[in-house]
């Protein structure tokens, strides 16, 4: 039996093996698997890793997208003792190519959908991976050329009869609480995306926050919704394993009507960002009562719009509304605030729900400009201590340097969230570099957006385009986008009121759900090249 002697990430998944081998771990579709058979499978995948790569490999990619290599793949780098990091196939090649650089992969998981990026991912790197196939045969791969590195040497191919031969892993090589457990990339101002180390330390502690908060048991299931290269995942499926209870992977295809997936898999436990809601209020699918499963419903990754939160919480009036808050550097989220249909809505601030309180253990100040403490109720920005704060930007000090700062001996990160006290609660009034001068006024674009809201758009988004001078307004969902403009000048001085104003029939997202300005600013650019 394979044993663990400290509380590293996915170890609860091997006690539940022991445990409540029969009990469900996962579900795919219509295709169930058992805490053994995902901890079989995993250590048989560890195994390989570690005679591959090892004795302890240190990074591992998994290069797979809501199938059994996506998760026995991060649940095998767990068991090597590796950091795991989750690549999407949906992204731009040449952007995966410089994470795959950028990482230092000592091995490789790719399912079969994904191997005819084989070639011109790993072709020329210095050293590559390991490469392991769990659904695919060795005869199946594309030639990965021969190399045209420094010598450093190539790792094996393994395919799935490897896999399914090999012998599970029986000792987990040892990781320490400060050792990495997984590794995501955020955006960077260069251009280049910024590597995001997070430690069992870091990822234990929030599971421990959640856990005492939301006390979950093998009885619940989870969605499963975003990428894994999106940190909510990491949620979804430690909190699951964690506690004995089932993670369910959905179909990006079912959320345009997830009720009857609710339903049929008995969801207790609801997780995504919310666009997601926001899209089902918008068509009207959000009827009382119709998910009645559901025991607690949690949004994080953007603001919680007001409307979103009251119609949610009609649909599943039997579970708990809560607005979950924090960057990936913070692991995950590090505030959250519980809503009150009674009294919430009078809490909102531009029409958004709090972000409410810090976690335990974790401490927060806010700045301003000048790094001062802002007065009681001020405006300034987030920056955020404790057990869950990454310990910097992976091999970059210099981004480091620029986002983390040092008080009284603690290490903070700097959000650059906006946000204040109101009525005991932290609300985010939005992000720093969304807030722009106009006329020598210094504006924040989140107001204009709560604004054009309030009189009519059912989103909007407000961009300086096409000089920094001028404000423009993309909204979806208003009949007359013109009139929603001049109506908002009731409640937004001249300066404010957006100047050059489009529909849009939908909001380009990004692969983790959130609107994704840059391709919103590109539309905006091919429409003018047009007219």
């Amino acid at each position: 039996m394979l044993t663990a002697l400290n509380r590293r990430l996915g170890v609860g998944l091997l006690h539940h093996a022991h445990t409540l081998p029969d009990h469900i771990a996962l579900t795919i579709g219509r295709r169930e698997y058992t805490y053994q058979e995902v901890a079989h499978t995993a250590r048989q995948w560890a195994s390989l890793l570690v005679e591959a790569a090892g004795p302890r490999p240190r990074r591992v990619g998994v290069l797979a997208s809501r199938n059994q290599a996506a998760y026995v793949g991060v649940a095998a780098a767990l068991f090597a003792g590796a950091a795991f990091v989750p690549l999407n196939r949906e992204l731009p090649l040449r952007r995966t190519r410089t994470m795959l650089e950028r990482s230092g992969l000592d091995a490789l998981i790719v399912d079969e959908a994904s191997l005819p990026q084989l070639p011109q991912l790993l072709r020329g790197l210095p050293r590559r991976p390991a490469v392991l196939l769990p659904d695919s045969p060795r005869a199946g791969v594309p030639h990965l050329g021969d190399g045209d590195g420094d010598g450093g040497g190539h790792g094996p191919v393994l395919d799935a009869a490897d896999l399914a031969a090999a012998a599970p892993l029986d000792q987990m090589p040892e990781a320490g609480p400060e050792d990495l457990a997984y590794v995501l990339f955020t955006s960077g101002s260069t251009g280049e995306p910024k590597q995001v180390p997070i430690t069992h330390a870091n990822v234990r502690s929030f599971l421990d926050a959640n856990q005492d908060r939301y006390r979950l048991t093998p009885d619940d299931r989870l969605t499963q919704i975003g990428d894994q290269t999106f940190d909510l995942s990491v949620f979804d499926l430690f909190m699951a394993w964690e506690n004995g209870a089932r993670v369910c992977a959905m179909d990006p295809l079912e959320l345009p009507a997830p009720f009857p997936y609710l339903e049929r898999n008995g969801i207790t436990v609801w997780f995504s960002v919310p666009s997601v809601a926001a899209a089902l209020r918008e068509r009207g699918a959000l009827t009382p009562g119709s998910m009645p499963t559901l025991r607690w419903s949690l949004f994080c990754g953007e603001a919680l719009p007001r409307a979103t939160a009251e119609a949610w919480q009609t649909a599943a009036p039997g579970s708990t509304v809560e607005n979950l808050y924090g960057p990936t550097e913070l692991t995950i989220a590090c505030t959250v605030y519980r809503w009150d249909p009674q009294t919430s809505p009078a809490l909102c601030v531009h029409d958004n729900a709090p972000i409410g309180l810090p976690y335990p253990g974790l401490q927060t100040l806010i700045l301003d400009e000048d790094l001062a403490p802002v007065a009681d109720g001020a405006t300034g920005e987030l920056c955020v201590a404790g057990p869950q704060t990454t310990p910097g930007y992976w091999q970059a000090p210099e981004p480091t340097a620029e986002r983390f700062l040092t008080r009284e001996g603690k290490t903070y990160f700097r959000t650059g969230d906006l946000v204040r006290m109101h009525h005991g609660q932290l609300v985010c009034i939005g992000r720093n570099d969304q807030q722009v001068k106009v006329d020598g006024y210094r504006i924040e674009l989140g107001e204009i957006e709560a604004a054009l809201r309030r009189y009519g758009a059912t989103e909007a988004v407000c961009l300086m385009w096409p000089d920094p001078a001028t404000i423009t307004a993309v909204m979806r969902g208003a009949a007359d986008p013109a009139a929603v403009a001049e109506a908002s000048a009731d409640s937004l001085p001249p300066y404010m009121v957006p100047k050059s104003v489009h529909a849009i029939d939908t909001m380009p997202l990004n692969a983790n759900g959130k609107v994704d300005r840059t391709a919103l600013r590109r539309w905006l650019d091919d429409g003018a090249a047009r007219r």
